[in-house]
């Protein structure tokens, strides 16, 4: 294989994993070609950082160095930016990692985590691109989004990763009713079992979502007993700062 096809391939790859994280045996079909190919230029691209393996989920993903060269043009960088000192907060405050996510058509990608030094600890998602219905932080932009919007996602296929998986519409439009009422949405086992989570949306002036942050950590420990509702009002009180136009970066704890 010359360098020039290696780089072509790897760009192909690349691309496919821009949409939707895989194993090697869908990424290799997707990308029409050879399973022990799209092998060998993994580990390359991981070496490198640009893809990553979530052992959770048995599926490769965009990685990290991706991610920072995308940030440096995304609009996003700025939101980050403004969001991640209050992520550290959330992390200090709860004991568990925070996160910022942006919406990206019907996806959800994560594109910032703070973490913590618990022996037990989450994948970093930052990178990943997920359904909407199928996380706390997507969900939580997901009740936001004009109504238009949000039932031509309801309209299209709904995906059930767990038995947890919310995939029925009029079952969704009631939870994202609620999500509305609450300002926030917690998410257990949705997308994958054993993992909690809680976010809320970050909005623009005319009340659109442009991002959500939240908190997640492994079911068994998160939330603890007794601050389910502490930490949802935490959650939301920094998107309620990092919405506001004038909200410095500087957070109070």
């Amino acid at each position: 294989m010359s360098k020039v096809q290696s780089v072509q391939r790897a760009f192909l790859l690349l691309q496919q994993l821009a949409s939707e994280e895989m194993g090697v045996t869908r990424l290799a079909a997707a990308a029409g070609l050879p399973k022990s190919t799209v092998a060998r230029l993994l580990k390359t691209l991981e070496h490198e950082g640009a893809v990553a393996w979530d052992a959770e989920t048995a599926r490769y993903r965009i990685g990290p160095s991706i991610v920072s060269l995308a940030g440096s043009t995304d609009p996003a960088t700025d939101l980050i930016a403004h969001t991640r000192p209050h992520l550290v907060v959330l992390a200090e405050l709860t004991g568990e990692d925070a996160g910022l996510a942006v919406p990206d058509g019907r996806l959800t990608h994560y594109v910032a985590q703070v973490g913590t030094d618990n022996a037990v600890q989450v994948s970093d998602w930052t990178g990943q691109r997920l359904p909407m219905h199928s996380v706390a932080s997507g969900l939580a932009m997901l009740a936001f989004l004009p109504e238009e919007m949000s039932e031509q996602y309801l309209a299209g296929p709904i995906e059930r990763f767990t038995d947890a998986t919310m995939t029925d519409p009029d079952d969704l439009r009631a939870r994202l009713a609620r999500i509305r009422l609450d300002g926030f949405a917690w998410c257990q086992a949705d997308y994958v079992e054993g993992l909690s989570a809680v976010a809320a949306p970050i909005l623009d002036a005319s009340g659109r979502p442009t991002g959500a942050i939240h908190v997640h950590g492994p079911s068994f420990r998160f939330p603890p007993d007794g601050r389910r509702d502490e930490i949802a009002a935490l959650v939301v009180d920094k998107a309620r700062l990092v919405s506001e136009p004038a909200a410095t970066s500087s957070p109070v704890h």
